[in-house]
């Protein structure tokens, strides 16, 4: 069979990530051979995959945690696109796992020919290789203003002939007209596609909800395909970092007698914010992110994550009062750590002519280096140790460390034994994401942070295993769809598509 499904939202961040998820779990559950989409993906969260040709490429980590659901090593195909957003007018374009261009509201419309068709290829090669692709759209299919030449959404369910669902937020409100507004906005040929809905985030009694249920069916002619409730325990690999709010997940009773508090900055372009969600795992360590001075003050451990804009951003921290707060914090003899932006961000000085062409500026002056920014950009998984701890993790940056202290120690080496990172007093930097997913690794660094941070009686927990972690989540999310949606429903969507005699529901648009 070659069946397929486009699961639709009627938001950003309303469930379509979490609810792919959760279907590709169920069908590899039961034995389907099942494999993940996303034509076009917008996010600075990505993960490394190594192609064919060996060479390193980006795809949204959204589309790993979704081909690890499936079984299955992450594919550059499962996001042929992918928009990495560096301002609020420009994001850097990668295509199938390669930086090709930077893409304005100018220029879209000329380069969005060749990424729709690279998009339609990949899911052409995919439909080949898997009984079932679970696609998911981006935003919502409702952006009318944008439909004319979307591929990601109804444009490439009407390419691929795919039956849709759409999945709103009910805690965010107003679901029920944002799920009947998106089916009336669309054109016929497009409403035609649009099978049913799946209620998110639910919680209370579903008595309650029922009538509203029953409405939206007589209104739209469409079911609801189930109801999935509040969960707690879904935070792992967020596609966007504002999902998180605070504290991230649920954090454990310390093992020992003192708790670990770890500020995050929040960065305006932040990236792979996913990299401290290790840290998070662990039981007596809280993690939040924070655009707040004070709460930096108050924090053992302060991180700066990646960022898609270094040098804007390091502006926005010396804007802010945060770049203060920070200085002070290691003043103070407490941990900082960096991560690739940030960690470029503690260097003396940085030479960028590349991602923002802001030339030499100052940087935070706390690591005796300086980073120079390239136009190859280096994309890759990257393995090494620290002492006799194995570590892994992967890289994605365009800026290099182009002068150092030659005394300076490194924070790990690679497997070669070359140099990575660096570690002065408190401070450690590195250019790896996903370090902290060694979980050998993680207790080391976080065992020093309670000594530099004098917080004696903190004891890392000795068993917490973060790969085990994901895959509780993903079992999760495949133990949600099965108990809480119509399976048998969702099945008869994959293999014949949507029914023949769904209503139209004016006004509709024109057709695209």
């Amino acid at each position: 069979m070659s069946g397929g499904l486009l699961v639709a939202g009627t938001t950003s961040d309303a469930g379509k990530s979490v609810l792919t998820a959760g279907i590709c779990r169920w069908l590899h559950r039961q034995g389907v051979k099942v494999a993940p989409f996303k034509a076009q993906n917008m996010s600075n969260n990505s993960a490394v995959v190594v192609g064919a040709d060996g060479r390193g490429g980006e795809i949204g980590r959204a589309q790993a945690m979704q081909a690890a659901a499936c079984g299955l090593p992450p594919d550059l195909r499962f996001n042929p696109v992918l928009l990495k957003p560096g301002s609020d007018h420009a994001s850097q374009v990668v295509l199938l796992g390669e930086a090709v261009d930077t893409v304005t509201a100018g220029n879209y419309r000329e380069l969005r020919p060749r990424l729709a068709g690279t998009a339609f290829a990949a899911l052409a090669e995919l439909r080949e290789a898997y009984d079932v692709v679970i696609c998911e759209g981006a935003g919502s299919p409702a952006e009318i203003n944008l439909r004319a030449g979307d591929y990601v959404n109804m444009g490439l369910a009407r390419h691929a002939g795919l039956p849709a669902i759409v999945v709103g937020d009910i805690d965010r409100g107003g679901v029920f007209a944002s799920m009947f507004g998106t089916v009336a906005l669309l054109d016929p040929a497009d409403q035609a596609l649009i099978a049913g809905f799946v209620i998110n985030k639910f919680r209370g009694d579903l008595g309650l909800l029922q009538p509203g249920l029953d409405m939206l069916t007589r209104a739209t002619g469409r079911p609801t395909y189930g109801v999935l409730p509040w969960e707690l325990d879904l935070w792992l690999d967020a596609e966007d970092s504002l999902a998180y709010g605070r504290v991230l997940g649920r954090p454990g009773a310390p093992h020992g007698t003192d708790w670990l508090d770890v500020a995050v900055v929040r960065l305006p372009r932040i990236s792979n914010a996913t990299d401290v969600e290790a840290l998070a795992t662990e039981p007596g360590v809280r993690v939040r992110l924070t655009v707040e001075p004070a709460e930096l003050a108050a924090a053992d451990l302060v991180v700066l994550p990646g960022s898609k804009s270094t040098v804007a951003d390091l502006a926005w921290l010396r804007e802010t009062g945060l770049a203060d707060a920070v200085l002070t914090h290691t003043a103070a003899g407490k941990p900082l750590l960096g991560i690739c932006g940030g960690f470029q961000m503690l260097a003396q000085a940085i030479h960028d002519p590349v991602e923002s062409r802001r030339g030499s500026v100052p940087g935070l002056g706390l690591l005796p280096i300086e980073i120079t920014f390239d136009p190859r950009k280096t994309v890759r998984q990257s393995t090494g140790t620290v002492g006799d701890v194995p570590v892994r993790g992967y890289e994605i940056h365009h800026g290099y460390v182009s002068a150092a202290d030659p005394a300076l120690p490194p924070l790990l080496r690679h497997t070669d034994g070359s140099a990575e990172g660096a570690l002065l007093g408190a401070v450690h930097g590195t250019h790896w994401h996903g370090a902290f997913e060694s979980d050998g690794f993680r207790r080391r660094f976080l065992t020093e942070v309670a000594r530099l941070a004098g917080r004696t009686g903190f004891r890392v927990a000795p068993d917490t295993a973060f790969a085990a972690a994901r895959e509780r989540t993903l079992d999760l999310l495949g133990d949600l769809v099965e108990e809480h949606l119509d399976t048998a429903a969702l099945w008869r969507l994959i293999e014949s598509g949507p029914p023949a005699s769904l209503p139209f529901i004016p006004p509709g648009a024109p057709p695209a």
